[in-house]
């Protein structure tokens, strides 16, 4: 049985993960900031079969917060094994563009907030000598364009933090996941016209369930993603900037 924490728990993707951990039987700590929210998903992860689910109250904005949320977590759970962070901002580019201060608002919810929620997590999984950290960045991190350079360039930073911890941490026997979903029809991209490279949420929670189980490094969800980045991070800078991406 896991002990599993989960920070962003009301977002879609982590909602539907969620449910995989449940049927499992794991014990799960569920972080968000909306209360009712909160309760109807852990009443419906025990309907599922979790062997325990508590809830917590939390805006992840607010660092000084992390701490005492980690030592309820470890209190109810009776430690913790398998921390996820799932919650993040879509930022409009064009409003970063013109005001700063909404840039680095995007920033720090998507990236400072998370360094710093994580560091605390990887001091204490280190000094325990186990467990297994996993983070949703995006694809958008691995090139910056002019469609979401802001959204995508605090992911490329969240990505190469979590390819250091990896390094740093994989001696002490604590792995370290970097799940880089493509787009995903959930309420963040209510707004968007869905095309074919559109994944479900349930198909992303999958993929993460089992990368988290098989203890992987890097999970691209779908799979597509990881040959379409490829092909986008190879392009010669003379013909990607008179692309349209």
């Amino acid at each position: 049985m896991r002990k599993l924490l989960i920070v962003g728990a009301t977002s879609t993707i982590a909602e539907h993960t969620a449910r995989r951990f449940a049927a499992d039987g794991d014990a799960l700590f569920l972080v968000g900031r909306n209360d009712t929210r909160l309760a109807a998903i852990a009443e419906d992860l025990r309907v599922r079969g979790a062997a325990q689910v508590a809830t917590h109250v939390m805006d992840a904005d607010d660092l000084s917060a992390h701490g005492p949320m980690l030592d309820a977590a470890e209190a109810e759970l009776g430690g913790l094994d398998t921390v996820l962070v799932a919650y993040g901002t879509l930022p409009d580019q064009t409003a970063c563009q013109a005001d700063p201060s909404a840039a680095v608002a995007a920033w720090h919810t998507n990236a400072v907030s998370v360094v710093a929620l994580l560091t605390d997590v990887a001091n204490r999984f280190e000094r325990r000598g186990g467990g297994l950290i996993a983070a949703i960045s995006s694809v958008a991190g691995d090139r910056g364009r002019a469609s979401n350079y802001v959204y995508g360039s605090a992911k490329a930073g969240l990505n190469a933090f979590l390819d250091g911890l990896r390094h740093r941490l994989f001696a002490r026997g604590v792995q370290v996941l970097s799940i880089r979903p493509g787009m995903v029809d959930t309420p963040m991209t209510a707004d968007f016209d869905k095309g074919p490279l559109f994944a479900q949420p349930d198909k992303v929670a999958g993929d993460i369930h089992k990368a988290i189980c098989r203890r992987r490094a890097v999970l691209y969800t779908p799979g597509f993603w990881r040959l379409i980045m490829t092909v986008i991070t190879c392009l010669p800078r003379a013909v990607f900037h008179r692309s349209k991406l």
